[in-house]
């Protein structure tokens, strides 16, 4: 395009120099619509969005010199559409991110005057439609937290009214929507080992299986066993065996791998010698009530 004074202007660029202050605005049939560099004031990230936290932002840090996939975004008129009661933390923001949400972090992070865009407007078509976007960018991605997932997918579960629409939504299994929703039901406790890597998916499926007063005490039975070299059962089995001070006391010597004279300095700090009279006695007698003779 050739400019008033014979100079060429770039679309592009003339769309992204766009600032608050100009009225300026996406057409009404804007769906498509690619802007460059958008000022990051009139961007805010989806409040939608299944990820609490944005992670470690160190592989996006060329985007300090090259954005190499634009963000997708709706106008604040169709997000309000749908949520009218997410105006207050639109604030000013005249384009909400559905997808790239950690694109635009990285541009606030490393400094980046603005973001490449593309308008979808089509996508607030509907609340199912906008969630559907935001889960299907992180789903299965290594860094998107299990528990973040399970979350968006119950999400997307009351939106669409149940399990089966949700499943056929996200082109996955009722099974494998009601396995991600399950992982909801585990004590906080659990979650917290979930998302820290120390307790595997598999095992954490089982647990919220079990009454959630007991589902702590199964994890580490099941740990006890692994560290035993012992096939480790399913929680719902190991939740169903009586806890007495013998188990709770062995499963704590086995964890810290007490060695004898731990033992015996335990059993000092807490017995007086009458009763440790007593165990010396019944140790040497009754070596029989040991569960491995």
């Amino acid at each position: 395009m050739v400019g008033g004074r014979g100079g060429r202007v770039d679309l592009a660029d003339l769309a992204g120099s766009v600032g608050d202050s100009s009225t300026v605005d996406a057409p009404t049939n804007s769906d498509g619509v690619f802007r460059a560099n958008v000022p990051l004031g009139q961007l805010v990230a989806n409040p939608r969005n299944p990820r609490g936290e944005v992670g470690n932002l160190e592989d996006l840090a060329t985007i300090a010199e090259r954005q190499l996939q634009p963000g997708t975004v709706v106008t604040r008129a169709a997000w309000l559409a749908l949520w009218p009661e997410d105006a207050a933390q639109l604030g000013a923001a005249r384009w909400v991110v559905v997808n790239g949400c950690r694109r635009l972090a990285a541009c606030h992070h490393y400094q980046r005057a603005g973001m490449d865009v593309v308008i979808r407007d089509s996508l607030a078509h509907d609340r199912q439609s906008i969630l559907w976007a935001a889960i299907v960018e992180n789903i299965d991605r290594q860094d998107f937290d299990v528990l973040e997932e399970a979350h968006a997918v119950e999400l997307l579960v009351a939106e669409t009214g149940s399990a089966t629409a949700a499943a056929e939504r996200l082109g996955r299994s009722s099974g494998w929507i009601s396995q991600r929703r399950a992982l909801l039901k585990l004590a906080p406790e659990l979650q917290q080992a979930l998302r820290n890597g120390e307790l595997a998916v598999r095992l954490a499926r089982s647990l919220a299986q079990v009454p959630l007063a007991q589902q702590v005490d199964a994890w580490r039975k099941a740990q006890d066993r692994r560290g035993a070299g012992r096939e480790v059962p399913r929680a719902a089995d190991v939740a169903a065996e009586p806890v007495t001070p013998a188990t709770v006391m062995s499963r704590a010597f086995r964890r810290v791998k007490a060695q004898p004279t731990d033992v015996v300095v335990a059993v000092c700090e807490i017995y007086d010698e009458t009763q440790i009279n007593e165990l010396i006695v019944l140790l040497s007698r009754n070596r029989r009530l040991s569960p491995k003779t």
